[in-house]
């Protein structure tokens, strides 16, 4: 299958190119330009799409998203087709690649949905892997997290959920303060996957020990944290300093306010990862959900335990963050690249994944003048 777009603006490598061409063949990117050079290989293109005439204006390479955990009435801790199903969703919104999210359940349950995500990275190229996000968080940033069910990171509970993964784990979240963690960052980072912080209580040099034993994202940026203060920087201070370190931002309006997306942006160029945290209202109605073991209400899009009221997850899809935050003042490149090159970055695939450079994997969104989304590609379908 070969298909040729022309007639749009090229957003990608940190800049708009207007009036580019992209040919995807055999699921690669395979030439790239500008005018009419696309004409050259038209006549053996199968499919000829002007961006112009399909209400497209803007071409992007695909959405990635490090951290989700549901959509469409589907959470992704519900087995192979819940996944599935939630996958949809989220691709119908650009996102043509992503990790899997799953909360804490006790241990016997958490490895077995890991090992159900590493037989879907045998079968759905989209999927990416897994995403721990715990059971080794601190209790009292637990967020829309059971505290029952968190744990320090002894050595056996960290390797037999890595064993589970089969080298498909791709993050794991923790927080570098509890007993063991500096020890389990570096087995999580010698097996392959990012150690990223999160739900955490730790100050500045926790975080710092945590990035120099391998610890390379910041999980939700600001959330399930210390906020910055002029005299305890913390968390995020730690992050935005080190560049090593990809922030993950949920930028929905809900979680952050635009002047600390601004912010974010500001302080890391380049290391910021738009992420949906979506759990599985996303793309779907307001009502009662399941996050894990908890009760969720989801009431004008907004999700929150029922037991509580703590913001729990989110129902955004990666077009609105874009949308969102090219609003907040993100210059579109800027904004384009959180979703694209950052995050594959984060997970070591910027070699073929979240650009559209010829030989890349061929994952597009063509989107309108307002950012909505008219066409997806994942590997040139």
């Amino acid at each position: 299958m070969s298909t040729v777009v022309h007639g749009v603006r090229l957003v990608d490598a940190g800049r708009i190119v207007p009036d580019a061409w992209v040919r995807f063949e055999d699921g690669r990117v395979t030439g790239t330009g500008t005018g009419d050079g696309w004409r050259a290989g038209a006549t053996s293109a199968d499919e000829i799409v002007d961006g112009t005439a399909a209400a497209g204006v803007y071409l992007t390479p695909g959405f990635i998203d490090l951290h989700g955990h549901g959509g469409g009435g589907a959470s992704y801790d519900d087995g192979a087709e819940a996944i599935r199903a939630a996958r949809a969703v989220h691709r119908a919104h650009g996102t043509t690649r992503a990790v899997i999210s799953l909360v804490p359940a006790p241990l016997d349950h958490l490895a077995a949905r890991v090992a159900v995500v590493a037989e879907l990275t045998r079968t759905d190229p989209d999927i990416l892997g897994s995403h721990l996000e715990g059971p080794f968080l601190d209790p009292a940033h637990k967020g829309a997290h059971d505290d029952s069910l968190l744990r320090t990171p002894e050595p056996g509970a960290v390797e037999r959920l890595l064993e589970a993964g089969r080298g498909t784990i791709r993050q794991v979240t923790l927080a570098p303060e509890l007993p063991g963690a500096v020890a389990a960052i570096r087995a999580v980072v010698a097996a392959g996957a990012a150690a990223a912080v999160g739900h955490t209580g730790a100050d500045l040099e926790q975080t710092r020990a945590a990035f120099d034993a391998g610890a390379s994202i910041l999980t939700h940026a600001f959330n399930a944290m210390p906020g910055l203060h002029h005299r305890d920087p913390g968390p995020v201070a730690a992050a935005a300093a080190d560049r090593r370190v990809t922030l993950e931002v949920i930028a929905d309006g809900v979680h952050l306010h635009p002047e600390i997306v601004r912010i974010a942006f500001a302080a890391a160029p380049g290391r910021v990862a738009l992420i949906t945290d979506a759990m599985a209202a996303a793309g779907h109605a307001d009502g009662h959900y399941e996050l894990g073991a908890l009760g969720v209400d989801v009431e004008r899009g907004v999700a929150r335990l029922s037991d509580g009221g703590a913001i729990a997850g989110s129902t955004l899809t990666q077009d609105a963050a874009l949308r969102y935050a090219f609003a907040a003042g993100i210059p579109l490149p800027d904004a384009v690249h959180a979703l694209t090159t950052a995050p594959a970055r984060a997970l070591g695939r910027a070699g073929d994944l979240g650009s559209l450079a010829v030989g890349a994997i061929a994952d597009a969104v063509l989107l309108s003048e307002d950012l909505r989304v008219v066409r997806v590609w994942t590997a040139g379908s």
